[in-house]
């Protein structure tokens, strides 16, 4: 057992019969009083976010968990399969545990969260960037670099993001997947 000592950014817990993510914390030492930590968790199965407050000392029990390579393979239905690089073992992932699908292109390889006692998928991480080609967006026009305004773009893997005027269809950029936002042009 841990206590609230222990507590970091990204540390999953057991929580009220479920799996949580840290997402933050703040220790908390008012003037009168017993410090507290004030807390915001995400759980593992719905991705429900909520606050919750330890008091100081307070034990909390932390799930150990392992980070595995898989590959994506193909989307079936709203399952998506992926393959384990070292074992080649396949596998089906429901898409509500999935952070940023729509970014999913074949061949790309992402981090599985795994519980270590049960094996249970927690979470599955994308690269934090990756280079897509835009499939279709309005024309861009000559000297439209000088303002911040952005127009919507289709990409190859169906996401819709907003890219700066400037970008033509058939060009790469390089997206951020945690704010899904266009990052910049990538030269071929």
């Amino acid at each position: 057992m841990a206590t609230t000592a222990d507590i970091r950014n990204g540390m999953m817990i057991r929580f009220n019969n479920d799996i949580f993510q840290i997402i933050e914390f703040l220790h908390v030492k008012p003037g009168k009083g017993g410090a507290f930590v004030r807390t915001k968790l995400k759980s593992a199965t719905t991705g429900q976010v909520i606050e919750h407050t330890y008091r100081s000392g307070e034990k909390i029990d932390p799930v150990r968990i392992e980070r595995r390579p898989y590959q994506f393979l193909y989307r079936e239905g709203s399952e998506f399969q992926f393959m384990n690089t070292e074992t080649f073992e396949q596998i089906g992932v429901s898409e509500h545990i999935i952070e940023g699908k729509e970014f999913l292109e074949e061949n790309m390889v992402c981090d599985f969260t795994i519980n270590a006692d049960d094996d249970q998928i927690l979470a599955v991480d994308l690269p934090n960037f990756v280079v897509l080609e835009v499939a279709y967006t309005e024309p861009g026009v000559k000297g439209d670099t000088a303002t911040n305004t952005l127009k919507p773009a289709t990409l190859s893997t169906g996401a819709q993001i907003k890219v700066p005027l400037f970008v033509d269809i058939g060009e790469k950029i390089r997206i951020d997947t945690r704010t899904k936002s266009y990052m910049e042009r990538v030269k071929n």
